[in-house]
């Protein structure tokens, strides 16, 4: 289908959730004959690489993101907020400075508004059409739709039947008219996990950025301690070194088959309401204990959600309670399929290389 084609796949580097969506796109990619280009930074760039060791890599400054401590984030994403606009320009100067050099013929941004260029077929990946913000909202849901319009496409990951899995963040009126619905993208599908998985009791999966990414593990911590084990926390930090505290064996980052393992089978899952989690959970079939990230509207939205469907347990971070959840499972649900969605999108896109290329 790609004959080869150079795209860049670039995931904004917010924990790594958005990296982790990507490894199923870059597997649709390899599969239909593309050469991807990893284009990320840190955490992100660490995942993807071990992922596609095989791939080319070319680093991409990100923006150190903190949310506060508390539940008022509001003040602390508007302190924040020129430096993210100045990140996107940064970024679109960047694709500019490097397009030629990568030999690029098409880029793939999950989230990364800048990245874009004259001449070159570029895609915005977002769930976030219209976003849930702590103050403003209809002004910051402007300016979304502003900086999702100089992509030729933009892919939602999503079922297009409301609500699908992020209910009124991907589902609304007046949709952009370069939106398409690709379906959930899990690096679970149609994964095969090892024959002989590790029989933890809970498993718990953290990321997003400081300090609450660091509260959430140590309450874990904490709380795993005193729970009959053994239990597994993925820290969500690529690089760190296994360790082993009483019954809680600690790592960094798991490569997909063995966290699909270790997911599949675990008596509880412990996570937060990320949106790539809950892609993967629904790929999985499975229910879990969902923590929103404070003062967080979307993940407090998203817990919201799939807390009054029943699909998931969601606990605030202040009342984590793993031992309760233990004697309460959250129930199973089916898997969400999405391979004819995103085929087409990736057909899609072929043509607009192709034409690109005729011009």
């Amino acid at each position: 289908m790609f004959h080869g084609a150079r795209i860049l796949v670039a995931p904004l580097d917010w924990g790594l959730g958005h990296a982790a969506r990507c490894v199923p796109l870059i597997r649709a990619l390899l599969e239909h004959g593309a050469t991807p280009v990893i284009g990320a930074d840190k955490g992100p760039l660490a995942l993807l690489a071990a992922e596609f060791p095989q791939l080319e890599q070319a680093k991409i400054p990100g923006m150190e993101v903190r949310y506060a401590r508390g539940k008022s984030m509001a003040w602390m994403l508007a302190r924040q907020f020129p430096a993210m606009l100045r990140q996107i320009r940064a970024e679109h100067a960047w694709l500019e400075m490097h397009k030629q050099a990568l030999q690029l013929d098409a880029v793939i941004s999950d989230q990364r508004f800048g990245l874009h260029a004259m001449a070159l077929p570029s895609v915005l990946i977002t769930h976030q059409l219209f976003p849930f913000t702590p103050a403003a909202q209809g002004l910051a849901r402007k300016i979304n739709l502003r900086h999702i319009a100089p992509f030729q496409r933009c892919w939602i990951p999503d079922l297009e039947e409301a609500p699908g899995l992020a209910g009124e963040l991907s589902h609304g009126q007046n949709l952009p008219a370069n939106a398409r619905y690709i379906g959930p993208l899990s690096r679970f599908e149609h994964a095969v996990p090892p024959n002989t998985p590790n029989a933890w009791r809970v498993v718990a999966v953290i990321s997003g950025p400081e300090p609450q990414r660091g509260l959430l593990e140590t309450m874990l911590l904490q709380q795993l301690q005193a729970i009959e084990g053994p239990h597994l926390l993925v820290t969500g930090r690529p690089g760190l070194q296994e360790s082993r505290t009483g019954l809680v064996h600690v790592v960094g980052h798991l490569p997909s088959p063995a966290l699909h393992a270790a997911l599949l089978h675990a008596e509880l899952i412990v996570g937060r309401t990320g949106y790539s989690t809950l892609m993967d959970l629904a790929t999985l079939g499975r229910g879990a204990l969902l923590v929103p990230t404070p003062g967080q509207p979307e993940q407090e939205y998203l817990g919201r959600l799939h807390g009054l469907r029943g699909i998931h347990m969601v606990q605030d971070q202040q009342h984590l309670n793993i031992a309760a959840a233990l004697e309460h499972p959250a129930a199973r649900h089916g898997a969400c399929k999405s391979a004819g969605a995103l085929s087409a999108a990736l057909n899609d896109l072929a043509g607009l290389i192709a034409s690109t290329h005729i011009q």
